[in-house]
């Protein structure tokens, strides 16, 4: 494993809400690199930076919404804690390609990018499944970022191949234009390219598929040695953990730690 390993907070939004400071510290004793922030659990851009430095986590980036990405202060806090990075996590009906505010959402993110680059951020988005759709011929995504030359990629490679595409293929298609990568790993189904994911043929009744549900990475359905090989030639800097919600039987941490550690025994 030749990446820095980061873990999307999101991922342990409880107990960063109840410790922020001891998670972090729990985060680094599992074996992360650093850390991508959703949100600051009520701490200072100071405080976090202080802790993060104390800890030994790097502040890599942030997922931030469009509209709080326009509001003064919110980039130069990010700047503060030390991330080169801002992600948008994702989009609207309306301000995706065809939507009527689509126009305005590429104003904004010409905007913001231009704002984040003066204080050394890059603006990035993380995609889902539904910007899988297609307009015309073209993915809703692959438009995005053919409009906004400024946007970088931060792939979720769950959604990738929820959406039916090859997760290391797509990562590849964005060389160069894709510092990080999300690994997530699921089992089963979901509503959009379930039947394909498994083989089953889309007039076949949906309880053939098994209900979809998040795991660590290692332990679902992603070719993560295939996916890590697509993001070294991509030039990906970083990899960053995220699982959304836990598996059944066990924590958030729990979860995380057995995620680091399948990526590094690779």
């Amino acid at each position: 494993m030749s990446f820095p390993i980061a873990i999307q907070l999101y991922s342990l939004r409880d107990d960063m809400g109840a410790d922020p400071v001891g998670t972090l510290q729990k985060v680094k004793d599992m074996g992360y690199d650093g850390v991508e922030f959703a949100g600051l659990a009520g701490l200072t851009a100071a405080e976090m930076k202080d802790a993060c430095a104390r800890i030994g986590l790097t502040p890599i980036s942030a997922h931030v919404g469009i509209d709080d990405l326009k509001k003064s202060g919110v980039l130069e806090d990010y700047a503060t804690v030390g991330c080169r990075f801002v992600a948008i996590p994702w989009l609207d009906e309306v301000r995706r390609p065809g939507g009527e505010n689509y126009a305005a959402f590429c104003a904004d993110v010409k905007a913001v990018a231009a704002k984040a680059a003066e204080l050394g951020l890059a603006l990035l988005y993380h995609n889902h499944d539904f910007e899988f759709a297609k307009l015309g011929e073209d993915y809703l995504l692959d438009v995005m970022y053919r409009d906004m030359p400024e946007l970088k990629t931060q792939l979720d490679t769950c959604w990738v191949r929820v959406a039916g595409e090859d997760p290391a293929a797509y990562v590849k298609k964005y060389s160069g234009r894709a510092p990080l990568v999300h690994l997530k790993d699921y089992t089963g189904g979901a509503a959009k390219g379930m039947y394909q994911l498994i083989g089953v043929d889309d007039d076949k009744p949906q309880e053939a598929v098994e209900a979809f549900s998040f795991r660590p990475v290692g332990q679902g359905v992603q070719d993560f040695p295939a996916i890590l090989a697509a993001a070294a030639e991509a030039g990906t800097e970083w990899v960053v953990v995220e699982q959304d919600m836990p598996t059944a039987d066990k924590t958030p941490l729990q979860c995380a730690a057995e995620s680091v550690a399948y990526l590094r025994s690779l």
